[in-house]
């Protein structure tokens, strides 16, 4: 009897254990098809096609490659689409490196990516970056509602 109490002792601690993994693995999944989806939105040079993964609250921040600093996604969408009109063709490519944690309704993704584009005035720009992004579970959705785009100083 005491045996079978040990048993089943175990099994129930290792369950928790079992199921966490499983939700991580669903978790990074789930968030690998988001990055994939945010990075070819993005590569598309149309911010409308990024629009649905952004919460749309007014005073949310944002921190993109140029300029400093965006404030709510209305503010963003009409900067971006400045910086972006001067490239012909933009390519993003995540790396293999995406980092997930979850807390409840909020994630944070880590990524770095590759940059490949051609200027409108015919030059090509390649860099390396790095995207941390906040998300929070609205309506069964995992939406943006903080993120951070940057590249290292080149030296």
């Amino acid at each position: 009897m005491k045996l079978i109490f040990a048993a089943a002792l175990l099994a129930c601690l290792m369950s928790p254990v079992a199921f966490g993994q499983q939700a991580n693995k669903n978790n990074d999944r789930e968030f690998k098809s988001l990055i994939e989806l945010y990075f070819t939105a993005w590569s598309s040079l149309n911010p409308d096609n990024a629009a649905p993964l952004y919460a749309k609250d007014a005073d949310l921040v944002f921190y993109d490659i140029a300029p400093l600093k965006y404030t709510g996604w209305t503010e963003y969408d009409r900067g971006v689409r400045n910086v972006l009109g001067g490239f012909e063709s933009l390519k993003l490519m995540p790396n293999s490196d995406l980092k997930v944690t979850r807390r409840g309704n909020v994630a944070w993704t880590t990524v770095t990516f590759h940059l490949s584009a051609k200027q409108k005035g015919g030059g090509q720009m390649e860099t390396d970056g790095r995207h941390t992004a906040i998300w929070e579970k609205h309506g069964g959705k995992w939406l943006i509602v903080h993120e951070h785009f940057s590249a290292p100083l080149q030296g």
